[in-house]
């Protein structure tokens, strides 16, 4: 309601504007998060999992309070202070549970230690094991990782530094489903973590999680260039799936790509009005990969994208052909065509990462 000082239409030498419509809800979109999780009992199974902080001033109710600030975060919050917006109108009504007071919230995530961080992490492996046994199980099961800057303002929290793009904040890496964009894993690291720090045991960890879910079978692992790591590759054959992850143009690599015969390279359809090509080789692998349990192969498949860089319709051409190569490595024995297409709609992450983080966040890896 916007009235004037003195209540009159049109009286605006002051404005007070007053939300105090019982059945006003700010975020009428969340009602489909909110039933979701009241349907897999999301609220129970965090009361029941999570351990009461030993702060008093935690509290108890770890569900209702985690589900506030899921629910705020869904709803645009990038402060705790914005968890309050779940308490206008009848907001709580619509979401089936009473939202927690930012400062209620704020208590119980400071009051958190290793172990209750942990368990809250087992939790979001339960409801995703129960939402893919009540259907929402992807036919096929492609990987996506990743990693993002969160940028924060202020030196004081834990673990916050720069990395590799100077910006102040943590670096956390994502594991998320192709097919649905839901995030599989999740897990926060220091601000200046390279970005394949943990990548191997991160991995382990998320396709444990789909295995439990009720996942049988392979799957395939795409990545950019920040998560070229041949043990990666190695635990990713050990758990009976495939990979496909950029390559940087090294020396061997350029070798290879630079041997390919003229003759060799397929045109492709490609975004906008550049003109793209693909071909493919091999790659030696250094014999220390090729030892141990579940090895990999003497050489691996390299796919490789090449891009014009000018416009074909210019009617000014360069006097030689300038290109920008773009190689992935791959244990994928499918077509070429497939496996390069298949491979560049790993770039959706982004969008993934762009809704999951907060609007102060904006950074994402390179590669």
């Amino acid at each position: 309601m916007v009235t004037g000082e003195r209540g009159l239409p049109g009286d605006l030498d002051a404005i007070e504007v007053a939300f105090d419509d019982e059945r006003l809800v700010a975020d009428a979109g969340l009602v489909l998060p909110a039933t979701l999780c009241d349907r897999l009992g999301a609220e129970e199974l965090i009361d029941g999992l999570v351990e009461r902080p030993g702060d008093p001033a935690a509290g108890a109710a770890a569900g209702a309070k985690a589900l506030s600030v899921a629910l705020a975060m869904l709803a645009g919050a990038d402060s705790i202070e914005d968890v309050d917006r779940l308490r206008a109108g009848s907001t709580g009504a619509v979401l089936g549970l009473p939202p927690r007071a930012a400062t209620t919230c704020g208590n119980w995530l400071r009051g958190l230690g290793f172990g209750q961080v942990r368990q809250l992490d087992a939790a979001a492996g339960e409801l995703l094991r129960r939402a893919w046994r009540a259907g929402a199980r992807p036919q096929r099961l492609v990987i996506d990782l990743d990693s993002s800057i969160a940028e924060v303002h202020g030196k004081a929290k834990a673990g916050v530094r720069y990395g590799h793009t100077r910006v102040l904040g943590y670096h956390p890496i994502f594991a998320t489903s192709a097919e649905s964009g839901e995030v599989i894993h999740a897990r926060l690291r220091h601000g200046a973590a390279n970005t394949q720090y943990g990548a191997v045991r991160f991995f382990c960890e998320a396709i444990a999680r789909c295995r439990r879910a009720g996942h049988e079978g392979t799957f395939l692992v795409r990545a950019d260039s920040g998560f070229l790591n041949y043990d990666l590759f190695r635990a990713i054959l050990r758990h009976g799936g495939h990979f496909s992850v950029s390559a940087t143009m090294q020396a061997h690599v350029r070798a290879a790509v630079q041997a390919i015969d003229e003759a060799d390279w397929r045109p492709i359809a490609y975004p906008g009005s550049g003109r793209a090509e693909i071909a493919e080789t091999t790659i030696a692998v250094d014999a220390k990969h090729r030892r141990g349990p579940h090895p990999l192969p003497e050489r691996l498949r390299l796919v490789v994208r090449r891009v014009l860089n000018h416009d074909p319709a210019h009617p000014q051409q360069p006097l030689f052909s300038d290109y920008r190569y773009l190689p992935i490595l791959t244990s994928r024995a499918d077509e070429l065509e497939i496996v390069e297409a298949e491979h560049r709609d790993h770039a959706q992450i982004e969008l993934v990462i762009g809704i999951s983080r907060t609007p102060a966040s904006p950074t994402s890896s390179a590669g």
